[in-house]
């Protein structure tokens, strides 16, 4: 998937001026920089147009027209390029978490995050958690508390899966759970399919957005526009009450041009 990476324009994109080598810095910078330039959301699914993740189709969105995307497209897009800089790079799934309870059925796999092999150890990299994005990659290692800028996190191993989890302010939250069995293209290509045609699934009726930038974690969640600091605290919380000012927020706080007028996304969305 990386031999026609145009990593110059996406490292453009990004606005990443750091050093590039096959190393836990360069993979560090390199997410960091990604999930503040490139925000999840789900505009296409909820517009219902098509997703596609061959990588001319990903950096004609995500590179070159300003648009974010959701976990498959963001993470088929960083694994073409961590792999054309000289990363290895294992593609993985994992079944989402977030929002069921403790004692639900496991999903189907419908995300996908990486294994990144480093001298260091194997780290988790992923840019397309649409509920709790990770600014920096995490020690694939359980019984430790993982700090970043944004966060604490921590992996546990039960049951034949590993679980993520970020601490929130009411505790604990399960992000998702996943195993370390290699995932090939065709794989996401079904996960995606799933994703974004079935109605069980939030992207075909909820417009979900976010952004972290530096000390804020931004979010919006049909018309309401969510600005959380570390751990998921809340900072401020409103209601977009018109088109005008749901354009403004998706263009100048999210950096993405949408594919039709404000008006048309915002009909779409419950009160």
């Amino acid at each position: 998937m990386s031999g026609d990476l145009r990593l110059d324009g996406y490292l453009a994109r990004i606005g990443y001026d750091g050093t590039i080598a096959a190393d836990l810095a360069t993979l560090a910078g390199l997410q960091a920089a990604h999930v503040n330039a490139i925000p999840f959301e789900d505009l296409d699914p909820l517009l219902r147009r098509p997703v596609r993740l061959d990588l001319a189709s990903l950096q004609d969105k995500l590179v070159d027209n300003r648009r974010g995307g959701y976990c498959f497209e963001q993470n088929v897009l960083f694994k073409a390029v961590l792999e054309a800089i000289g990363f290895t790079v294992t593609g993985l799934t994992a079944r989402v978490r977030w929002m069921s309870p403790p004692d639900s059925p496991l999903s189907p796999r419908e995300h996908m995050l990486l294994k990144v092999d480093l001298p260091e150890g194997p780290y988790l990299a992923d840019v397309g958690f649409g509920a709790c994005l990770l600014e920096a990659p995490l020690q694939l290692r359980t019984g430790i508390e993982q700090r970043t800028a944004m966060g604490n996190f921590r992996l546990t191993e039960a049951d034949g899966h590993y679980w993520l989890s970020a601490w929130q302010p009411d505790g604990w939250r399960v992000m998702y759970a996943f195993d370390l069995h290699p995932q090939i293209h065709a794989d996401y290509e079904l996960g995606n399919w799933y994703a974004a045609t079935c109605p069980d699934l939030p992207f075909l009726g909820t417009l979900i957005m976010e952004r972290l930038a530096r000390d804020r974690r931004y979010k919006l969640i049909d018309r309401r526009f969510v600005v959380e600091r570390r751990d998921g605290e809340v900072a401020s919380e409103r209601v977009l009450g018109s088109p005008e000012e749901m354009r403004q927020i998706i263009e100048q706080t999210f950096n993405v041009v949408p594919p039709v007028p404000a008006e048309e996304i915002f009909a779409r969305l419950g009160a």
